[in-house]
């Protein structure tokens, strides 16, 4: 796909960067020396854990939001997620003086629907396996006129979540780092698709790949079958944050054009990563947001002699879930 074609360019998320300044975090890039030797190489973290909400989702979220007319505002926002966008969602709406009613999953964390109500948003849920979300959006849009705020397939959504890589090549600059590689969780592919923007028009040397459970690996399997392919209905995996049923018709043409590949991790990969992080990084980790740390620690990518940054998308999981998780996995 011709940069042209795209349907954001670095100008649009420089824009989003000046917008979300003094309204998001600029969170961490954490780096251990210790970590460093014993992997040979250097690995940087880019905390979005610290992140307002929990997770990297509050940048596209304001940024669409903030753009909508004042009509838009007053009628609301309409989503679907299974936790961080809604948060997002949730906290960009109030922010700005609008509402939002999100469409989750019945099966979604009982901790992030909470934490959704508690920042005053509407909540409809639906069966994953057996309804479509975009249809339940689309009813639910149609019936109360909300203007929908996509997770990813948005020009905006996409712009506020490239500020995310445009730190890190900032960050990484000051530590006097060249980065070989960005691992990015993947779910809708947004933030995949909008580091690899960001990538080729800052550090065209640098690789970019898709990180998904093994189980929910649709788009590193629709990038070798170039074209489009579901996951299987039914299966489950701990990523609850990154369980999308098929890449979308936005994010997919740009990850097929600029991703050096996809790579995998699974459920048992995933804790352990999760506890690695906070053994050695200090930092809560969700499972969804600990797959490229996985990626890294289960040997998917080589990291000797190079540079690889990814990102920890989110921190979003209750103490109980976390402690279970980490405390499966032996010292």
């Amino acid at each position: 796909m011709p940069a042209t074609e795209f349907p954001i360019s670095l100008n649009d998320v420089r824009a989003a960067a000046r917008a979300l300044n003094g309204t998001v975090v600029r969170t961490p890039l954490l780096e251990n020396a210790d970590v460093n030797a014993s992997l040979g190489g250097r690995l940087l973290i880019k905390a979005e854990c610290a992140q307002r909400t929990g997770a990297f989702k509050i940048r596209g979220a304001y940024w669409r939001i903030l753009n909508m007319t004042a009509e838009e505002r007053a009628l609301g926002a309409i989503t679907y997620s299974s936790g961080n966008h809604a948060l997002g969602v949730s906290q960009a709406a109030r922010i700005l003086g609008s509402t939002a009613l999100i469409v989750m999953p019945d099966d979604a964390p009982a901790a992030k629907m909470a934490a959704v109500r508690s920042l005053g948003a509407e909540i409809a849920t639906f069966d994953r396996d057996r309804e479509n979300y975009d249809d339940v959006v689309e009813r639910l849009r149609q019936e109360t006129g909300r203007v929908h705020v996509p997770p990813s397939a948005h020009p905006q959504v996409l712009s506020g979540a490239g500020t995310v890589a445009l730190e890190i090549f900032e960050q990484a600059e000051a530590l006097g780092a060249r980065i070989d590689a960005v691992l990015t969780p993947c779910g809708g592919g947004g933030l995949t698709a909008s580091t690899a923007i960001v990538a080729r028009e800052t550090s065209p040397g640098t690789q970019v790949y898709a990180v998904e459970p093994e189980l929910f690996d649709d788009t590193r399997r629709s990038l070798l079958a170039g074209q489009r392919v579901p996951n299987p209905i039914g299966l489950r995996t701990i990523c609850d944050a990154i369980m999308t049923p098929i890449p979308n018709t936005v994010t997919f043409p740009i990850n097929q054009a600029l991703l050096a590949g996809g790579l995998t991790a699974s459920d048992a990969d995933v804790a352990a990563a999760m506890r690695f992080a906070f053994e050695h990084y200090k930092i809560v980790v969700e499972p969804g947001a600990a797959v490229g740390i996985a990626a890294v620690l289960n040997g998917q990518i080589d990291i000797s002699g190079r540079t690889v940054a990814t990102v920890v998308t989110g921190g979003n999981v209750d103490l109980d879930r976390f402690c279970s998780l980490t405390h499966q996995i032996t010292s």
